[in-house]
């Protein structure tokens, strides 16, 4: 991993920026608005069953709504691309605050959805990947880094402010806070990433429509999303419903909260090593291996009677998530060309986030209908199994562009 100072300090500008969009994103991620959740259930007076429909449903909303905008990241230039998603997350983090209403908590959840998960991911990993082509997977890998970064820090932060105020003063803060990103991105110089902007007019919705079928119908497609989709779908099921199942297998919640610091540490090193292997080898190669270590992880974490179960999913968990940040980018870029890449990684976005939608949605069923927590994960491990079983056919596909 020698060769990322040396990287770094010739690219610390471009990363930099893709790494803040990331760690910012974490105002619309499932870890931090869980946060929230046993207050707003209080104060709504609705069961758990009720708001995981409701983020349900926000979360498909704003998987739909990526599709229509996700394009915009391939003709819009980057500064203000990028202001305007701030903004929005802002405004909805503050509208969560201040939602009285069912109407308003959905419009302030899907805003955090859709600007938070969706758009500053996309925008970070579009532009970076784009404005790469050589040492894409460092690139990648560093601003992926932005994700464990802010679940090692925001949790502590926003924790701190509900347990001193409540819950609606945190999301205020959180929505105030991110105002200010916005001036320090008006003196931020990103006309590198301009250059990458697609020489073709902006597409009529007819275009749009004409492209995300040829996306999805394509034998790529079939090969690239069920193992990306399977894993948005295990962690978001696994994550959102940790507590119920360390409390079903008799395991200490304390002693399994320090496990996380473990899991961000293996998150960490892998991000960064999974970036030298893309560039080292291709994504295309890394994708048919990238899903192994949680697959095999979801087995102690089902059958092993002691929490060290729950400790080997976690470090094999963090070992696939930190090379996924970097590996489901470089893939796309690598298979399918990086004209209208800002399209074509919004039609993946929008999947993934269906998919964690679906996981806490499902799984949530499944702990209704009292399936046991070991058919659960036997459930998970088996279509992740066969998810990855698919992504060998990759093999055999020619790549339109060579990382690296």
């Amino acid at each position: 991993m020698k060769e990322y100072y040396p990287f770094l300090k010739t690219n610390f500008k471009p990363v930099s920026f893709g790494w803040l969009l990331t760690f910012l994103s974490s105002f619309g991620q499932t870890f931090l608005i869980s946060l929230y959740v046993p207050e707003i259930i209080e104060a709504f007076n609705i069961t758990e069953g009720t708001f995981g429909a409701i983020y349900a449903g926000c979360t498909v909303a704003a998987s739909f709504i990526m599709l229509s905008v996700g394009h915009t990241v391939d003709h819009i230039p980057a500064k203000k691309i990028t202001a305007f998603t701030v903004a929005s997350l802002a405004v909805s983090s503050i509208l969560l605050g201040f939602s009285y209403s069912i109407g308003l908590l959905l419009v302030a959840l899907i805003g955090l959805r859709l600007c938070g998960q969706g758009l500053l991911s996309h925008i970070s990993m579009t532009l970076v990947s784009k404005y790469f082509r050589k040492n894409r997977g460092k690139a990648l890998s560093i601003s992926a880094l932005g994700y464990s970064i802010g679940e090692a820090i925001f949790p502590v932060i926003i924790a701190s402010i509900i347990a001193a105020f409540n819950w609606r003063i945190a999301a205020i803060v959180s929505g105030t806070a991110l105002f200010f990103y916005l001036i320090r991105l008006k003196f931020t110089n990103l006309g590198g990433f301009d250059k990458e902007l697609s020489k073709e007019v902006k597409p009529s919705a007819f275009s749009l429509l004409k492209d995300y079928k040829g996306v999805v119908f394509n034998q790529k497609f079939g090969i690239m999303m069920p193992a990306i989709f399977m894993l948005g779908f295990t962690n978001t099921a696994i994550f959102f419903y940790q507590y119920v199942f360390v409390e079903d297998k008799g395991w200490s919640a304390q002693l399994y909260a320090t496990f996380f610091v473990v899991y961000a540490a293996s998150r960490f090193l892998f991000s960064l090593l999974g970036g030298s292997w893309v560039d080292k080898y291709t994504a295309k190669k890394m994708f048919c291996y990238y899903l192994i270590p949680i697959n095999i992880g979801l087995l102690p974490f089902a059958f092993m009677d002691s929490i060290f179960g729950a400790l080997i999913y976690l470090i094999l968990a963090g070992i696939t998530t930190g090379m996924s940040g970097t590996v489901k980018t470089a893939i796309i870029a690598e298979m399918y060309g990086l004209e209208k890449m800002g399209a074509i990684r919004s039609v993946f976005t929008m999947f993934m986030v269906v998919s964690t939608a679906l996981g806490p949605l499902l799984v949530g069923f499944l702990i209704d209908w009292k399936v046991s927590f070991t058919n659960i994960m036997l459930l998970i491990f088996g279509a992740m199994f066969l998810a990855n079983l698919n992504s060998q056919r990759i093999r055999s596909l020619k790549p339109e562009v060579k990382n690296g």
